[in-house]
């Protein structure tokens, strides 16, 4: 069998900012370890408008259908106005109910050490959807705004049985439920009622469960982040606190992020696209090699993954090759190369 039939197709959507930048590095760095992607570009976001007139073209939601696997970039969001999230409309378009975001410690010797959490974030229900609108008074359009928050059974069941089951096959220990059931007694007690229910029939022989009201675990995470493992939570606890703990780890730049789905898994790195350093060639692009290795383990190519974070962490800690905002002095090129290098041996 040749290796072209062993190629996987995927969309690789390189994004705005320093989406582009650290999406070639990335790219170049998967090139080297042999990874099995066929990548398919497409534009979305601020290129998607500029390219298309639409943050999100028809040929790039065919394309993510058709392979039913995407590598992201940063999309650029307006805020307070101007077109919807990307990010969102991507996640309801496929129906990606899971938000998996790791936080663990590569470069030691920080305010923390030996972070190792993971964050399972619902992603198409709660209050983050933006079922918004305004209602005019007395002249003023925006006297009042109102939002929205729907969290169903079948949504909670889904993402909390993802939670046990990801946390039981990865060998972790606990799983810890945040809500906010105290205040929002329907919206997430629904989210905590379920949690029980589920635990308490299928998961109780199998790995512990706690539980812990939203703000107390903010504050938790600060105090003593080692008492957590695997977290779980709607979806905008989980925007929050899965940045907080990404802050734990030296910040968005060292995170990544995969949205999973019954039919499609798109993998990104979950920081901003950083207009501001943007073609410079300093953007450390880590995050998305993270997401990349998460990739190869879901297409069941863990040995790759296990490759590949296993030269970010020589490339990081023992050559001492880091970019900017690690305290070095690397170029996202220099950086990428220095991967490639360590990766060919």
């Amino acid at each position: 069998m040749s290796a072209t039939l062993t190629l996987i197709p995927a969309t690789l959507i390189p994004g705005d900012g320093i989406g582009p930048e650290i999406t070639a590095a990335t790219v170049e760095v998967l090139a080297a370890l042999g990874a099995p992607f066929q990548w398919e570009t497409q534009v979305a976001g601020l290129a998607g408008v500029t390219a298309c007139g639409d943050p999100l073209p028809p040929a790039c939601i065919e394309s993510i259908r058709k392979n039913k696997l995407a590598l992201k970039g940063p999309l650029e969001t307006p805020s307070g106005g101007g077109y919807r999230s990307s990010n969102v409309r991507l996640r309801e378009e496929f129906k990606l109910y899971a938000n998996l975001r790791p936080a663990k410690t590569i470069v030691p010797g920080g305010r923390f050490d030996n972070i190792d959490l993971v964050m399972v974030r619902e992603n198409n229900e709660g209050l983050y959807m933006g079922y918004e609108h305004y209602i005019p008074i007395d002249g003023d359009p925006h006297a009042v705004g109102m939002s929205t928050g729907i969290n169903t059974r079948q949504g909670c069941r889904r993402i909390v049985r993802f939670a046990f089951d990801y946390a039981v096959k990865q060998g972790r220990k606990k799983v810890t439920v945040v809500h906010k059931a105290n205040i929002m007694k329907a919206l997430t007690g629904i989210f905590l009622e379920t949690a029980r229910e589920i635990y308490a029939a299928e998961y109780k022989d199998k790995i512990i469960m706690d539980e812990i009201i939203v703000d107390a675990c903010a504050m938790k995470l600060v105090m003593n982040p080692w008492q957590f493992d695997v977290l779980v939570t709607t979806n905008l606890f989980g925007d929050i606190l899965s940045d907080q703990m990404a802050g734990l780890v030296g910040g968005l730049g060292m995170t990544p992020g995969a949205n999973i789905g019954e039919d499609a898994a798109i993998f990104e790195a979950v920081h901003g696209s950083a207009p501001d350093i943007a073609g410079k060639g300093i953007a450390n692009p880590t995050a998305l090699l993270m997401a990349a290795g998460m990739m190869l383990d879901y297409v069941k190519r863990k040995d790759l993954g296990d490759r590949l974070r296993q030269a970010i962490d020589d490339v990081l800690n023992k050559d001492q090759v880091r970019t900017g905002d690690l305290g070095g002095s690397a170029t996202t090129d220099q950086y990428a190369k220095a991967l490639v290098a360590k990766i060919r041996g």
